[in-house]
């Protein structure tokens, strides 16, 4: 017998009735989860974070880890959503280069901003702590100045939305009325703190994120926000010390199954399937983060080796060096700034990687030149 995950109510708008749907609170009932579905893939997936944790360990700064894995979460998860940047476009903006594409990079800079904001709430005494007011904040930093701007950044949303279609009788699906979101939201932060709850925390994570989803409480920005909070609740619940885990990969890379996934919760009462399709995702992003640590260690330290050797290098090259994993598009005034030298002690330290054929220039002209760190860029982003 399949369960019923929710009740359909008649909402009206632009000037058509449709069916919305309103989900029942977490956790599911009639019937309850097994941990036979879930206990064998749990145990994997935090297995795979434990791994992940101890590999960062084997890398001189986690902060170079953190500052690419934070980005690629930052851009996978904007290009779920159809948003066109690149990484090599965050590198540019960052680097203070001109890009075409502003509006996506605003997007997914908007995203880390979001991002950034959330963490400091959850690792800040007094901060906020997982609920409904530290989601509409980070709303707010998600559609501050980009293209949904209208769409009432930092405000649960005050009219019916539908998602699919092109007007609400034909579209795929219809989330809760307006007035049922703020309970449902309460009923959701309330779940979250309830201790009793005797589920494992990536299991809750699962059940939250496909709540949230099926609530979509905001007019725009709901897919961000819903992944987001995923990275909340690994830190709320200890689930990895830092967000090294960029699971917008695996979901971005079988977006489809991901959206089929969450309709089917709602049509078929299917919260299995869903449960294993996303610790199964966390186990694979988990190993795709591991490899990607052990390749880009692999890189630096090569890259390290090359530069010790060389005759050529000094203590400022070396400096250099150790902030490509960070820097890894600049100009020679960036690098002058950043390590607080002369112009022509970072031209000539910038000349030193580039012999090395560790850095390249890639504007071609004799004045104002960029570089970059290609090899690197390149690893992460494949």
């Amino acid at each position: 017998m399949a369960r019923t995950t929710g009740i359909y109510l008649i909402s009206t708008t632009l000037g058509e009735s449709v069916r919305a749907f309103v989900p029942h609170a977490l956790p599911p009932v009639d019937p309850a989860l097994s941990p036979d579905v879930y206990a064998d893939l749990n145990r994997q997936a935090e297995l795979a974070l434990a791994r992940l944790a101890g590999v960062s360990g084997l890398v001189p700064s986690v902060d170079w880890l953190l500052y690419s894995a934070i980005r690629k979460e930052a851009l996978l998860t904007s290009q779920i959503e159809g948003t066109q940047a690149t990484l090599t476009d965050l590198f540019d903006v960052e680097a203070g280069f001109n890009v075409s594409n502003t509006n996506d990079v605003e997007e997914v800079t908007n995203y880390l901003r979001a991002f950034r904001w959330t963490q400091e709430q959850l690792r800040d005494p007094k901060g906020l702590p997982i609920s409904v007011r530290l989601l509409c904040e980070a709303h707010r930093h998600l559609l501050d100045g980009t293209r949904g701007a209208g769409k009432h950044p930092g405000e649960l949303r005050r009219s019916q939305n539908w998602i699919g279609g092109t007007r609400p009788g034909n579209a795929v699906f219809v989330p809760p009325p307006p007035e049922q979101v703020s309970t449902l939201l309460a009923d959701m932060e309330g779940f979250i703190h309830n201790e009793a709850m005797d589920l494992p925390p990536m299991v809750k994570v699962a059940l939250i994120h496909a709540h949230f989803e099926t609530i979509h409480p905001f007019l725009d920005g709901n897919g961000r926000i819903g992944r987001l909070l995923i990275a909340a609740l690994f830190e709320h619940w200890g689930l990895l010390s830092e967000p090294l885990v960029y699971l917008s990969g695996y979901l971005k890379q079988h977006q489809a199954e991901y959206y089929r996934r969450l309709s089917a919760i709602r049509t078929e009462g299917d919260w299995e399937s869903w449960l294993r399709f996303f610790l199964e995702g966390v186990a694979i992003a988990a190993g795709d983060a591991e490899k990607n640590i052990m390749d880009v260690a692999s890189l630096v330290a090569t890259d390290r080796r090359r530069l010790l050797q060389s005759s050529k290098a000094g203590p400022v090259s070396y400096r250099l060096f150790e902030m490509l994993p960070m820097m890894p598009r600049f100009t020679i005034e960036r690098v002058r700034q950043q390590l607080d030298t002369s112009f022509p002690t970072a031209t000539v330290a910038v000349k030193v990687l580039e012999d090395l054929g560790i850095v390249t220039e890639i504007t071609g002209q004799k004045k104002n030149r960029s570089y970059s760190y290609q090899a690197y860029i390149d690893l992460l982003s494949r």
